[in-house]
């Protein structure tokens, strides 16, 4: 199982989401293609009404503790509520290279 199934697991058994997203942006850093070290999440989940973005990363980072002490670097996390994500328009939000990418 990859790393990118394995965050899937966990996030889809922990929030039961309405929609995720999980992209592997290594090849956009200096890790490189190939690796698994740097992750876009996109969670879509009513688990997220009321609480700030910071409470809503804290949850993910909760949860995704060991997985960050063992090998990824960086998650860049996009949460939503529905009605947020409807608000949207349902697009995923762009990415941008690392500025050491190339270096």
């Amino acid at each position: 199982m990859t790393k990118q199934q394995e965050l899937e697991a966990r996030l889809n058994a922990e929030f039961s989401p309405d929609f995720l997203h999980i992209e592997n942006e290594s090849h956009l850093h200096s890790s490189g293609r190939g690796s698994e070290s740097h992750f876009k999440i996109v969670l879509v989940s009513d688990s997220f009404v009321g609480l700030s973005k910071v409470a809503r990363h804290r949850l993910i980072y909760r949860l995704l503790a060991q997985d960050l002490q063992q090998g990824i670097h960086a998650l860049a996390l996009h949460t939503y509520s529905r009605e947020e994500w409807a608000m949207r328009d349902e697009r995923l939000p762009e990415s941008t290279n690392c500025l050491g990418h190339g270096k």
